[in-house]
């Protein structure tokens, strides 16, 4: 992989670390508790988007 692409890899591995952290912060709150499925379902995206990025370009 090249440099930007490896950079956009690590970024969708931050970002979903990030909205995981956020989802388990949201549930435990009474105020956000139903915020926290939305960002669950943002970090599953940004995972499966880490996954795919990286297979897709190991590939070529």
């Amino acid at each position: 992989m090249k440099d930007k692409e490896k950079i956009a890899f690590y970024c969708y591995l931050v970002a979903s670390i990030c909205f995981f952290i956020s989802a388990i912060i949201n549930f435990f709150s009474s105020e956000t508790k139903y915020l926290s499925v939305t960002h669950l379902c943002l970090g599953a995206a940004f995972l499966c988007l880490a996954s795919t990025h990286k297979k897709d370009k190991d590939e070529k």
